[in-house]
């Protein structure tokens, strides 16, 4: 995304993409939405974020990486919050979460060990590629699809656990069950939908808006 605007307020039907992602998750059973922001944001006081009152609270202290910023919302969110209290932890840049998903997800990580993420089975043949000696990208071989799925969000896990991994981790932390995993646990899987798009390039927008025009209001 390259428009000088942080993709989180890139607009999107007249709103900024963070508010689509906020609206899915403001509902019942979920008691609080907290919106991990750089300490130096401007631009969210200049939402309106009404529709959420009692139900919203930006956190200023968002780190470099996505795993310290989420860390850093644990901890800023501790007063309101139970290390046995389950969290969600959703990417602004998913504005189009089904609620059906989301109700799966819930019902299904509810009474889990450990808990889980919303996630879909690779549909496509997948590549592993190497360089050659003129520095050509070439096919080193094709990996098993039937073993491989896609990563989505909301990730569900007891606020406890999902600290105390974050706390832990070692190396590139993409995702909260990277974390969960380093303690040797096994997070669930749970089916997600490809309406639960990743909006990562520019024309992923136009997208991102068809899906919420043909969504249930």
């Amino acid at each position: 995304m390259t428009a000088g605007v942080p993709k989180q307020y890139q607009p999107l039907m007249g709103k900024p993409m963070l508010w689509h992602a906020v609206r899915v998750l403001a509902v019942a059973p979920i008691e609080m939405v907290f919106v991990v922001l750089a300490k130096d944001d401007k631009r969210f006081t200049a939402h309106d974020w009404s529709a959420f009152r009692g139900r919203i609270e930006p956190l200023y202290c968002g780190g470099a990486t996505r795993a310290n910023s989420v860390h850093n919302g644990l901890i800023a969110a501790m007063a309101a919050i139970d290390a046995d209290d389950w969290v969600l932890v959703h990417d602004a840049a998913r504005p189009c979460l089904p609620r059906a998903d989301l109700e799966r997800l819930i019902a299904e990580c509810a009474g889990d060990a450990i808990g889980g993420i919303l996630a879909l089975p690779v549909a496509d043949t997948v590549k592993r590629v190497a360089k050659d000696e003129a520095g050509v990208v070439r096919i080193a071989r094709s990996e098993d699809r039937t073993q491989l799925w896609l990563a989505q969000t909301p990730q569900m896990f007891r606020v406890g656990l999902l600290a105390q991994a974050l706390h832990a981790a070692k190396g590139e932390v993409t995702d909260e069950a990277s974390a969960v995993e380093q303690l040797g646990l096994q997070p669930r899987l749970v089916a997600g939908s490809r309406r639960n798009i990743k909006v990562t390039y520019a024309e992923d927008l136009a997208i991102a808006e068809a899906i919420l025009r043909d969504a249930p209001q």
